[in-house]
């Protein structure tokens, strides 16, 4: 029977969302038992074509890249594929009617990666667009559950927070994009002059992103806010934790939140959740 096979598929997305993120897998967690294994295959896709371009050194990353991408096409159009993070991925695909346009642009922004180590304010925003505001909106479509007004309503703080999230892990992250992929993703900002003012002009930018995207988690159905909430409760933690950090342990440390920190936040969301008080 397919169904077994969709199965496996499922649990194959869910396993790899949670050893790759125990954050995101610890957001999920929070949704709606019904939502957990669509969004499990949305970071399945994300996760397996972000590896391709930043972890698969040894081989032939475009041409895995772009057999990636045909066969994503192919899953979609087919409503199968022996791939099973792609199998997971199009029926979610073809459920919840997520736009091929969606898809286009995350598959150019990974693309992206193969090809450029610094961008222009122009292509840096071209590529939020792609790796992060489109991935929100991915999983907006399941959140909403094809309700296309609500949709349209919470479009553009869906596009902040998955804004917001991405640039925090670009601040996090500044040292090992530089050293290990030869990557610096602000635009203007160079790795052995990261300056004071640099970092305040990122997180003034982040800041109003996730300004804008709480607005937005309010109005999600109560299906779905919990588990948002969750995720932009760890993702605002971590970036106050970065912003009490000078530049200079940027450059030499990963910030993290700790495990037990993690709990805590999901156990103090909850209650702040339950009262209304967020």
């Amino acid at each position: 029977m397919k169904q077994i096979f969709d199965d496996v598929s499922a649990s194959c997305s869910k396993l790899t969302t949670r050893r790759y993120s125990t954050s995101f897998s610890l957001g999920i967690n929070c949704l709606d038992k019904r939502m957990h294994g669509a969004i499990y295959a949305i970071y399945g896709f994300v996760r397996f074509a972000d590896e391709i371009v930043d972890s698969f050194h040894d081989y032939n990353k475009i041409e895995l890249f772009y057999e990636f991408k045909e066969e994503t096409q192919k899953a979609i159009d087919r409503k199968i594929s022996m791939n099973p993070i792609l199998n997971s991925f199009q029926h979610v695909v073809n459920k919840y009617h997520i736009d091929q346009e969606l898809i286009d642009c995350f598959l150019k922004s990974m693309e992206t990666d193969l090809k450029r180590s610094t961008h222009s304010g122009d292509t840096y925003d071209e590529y939020i667009v792609g790796s992060a505001e489109v991935v929100g909106l991915m999983c907006l479509r399941v959140f909403t559950d094809n309700d296309d007004a609500l949709y349209k309503r919470l479009e553009q703080p869906a596009r902040r927070l998955g804004a917001a999230f991405q640039k925090v892990n670009f601040l996090r992250d500044l040292k090992n994009d530089y050293e290990y992929l030869g990557r610096v993703y602000f635009p203007g900002v160079a790795f052995n002059s990261f300056s004071e003012q640099d970092k305040k002009n990122i997180e003034h930018d982040i800041e109003q992103d996730f300004i804008a995207a709480f607005a937005g988690i309010k109005q999600l159905p109560k299906s779905a806010r919990f588990g948002v909430y969750v995720a932009y409760k760890y993702y605002k933690s971590l970036f106050n934790k970065i912003r009490s950090v000078p530049p200079a342990r940027i450059l030499i440390d990963r910030v993290r939140i700790s495990n037990p920190r993690k709990i805590g936040l999901l156990v103090t969301s909850y209650f702040r959740h339950s009262l209304s008080i967020f």
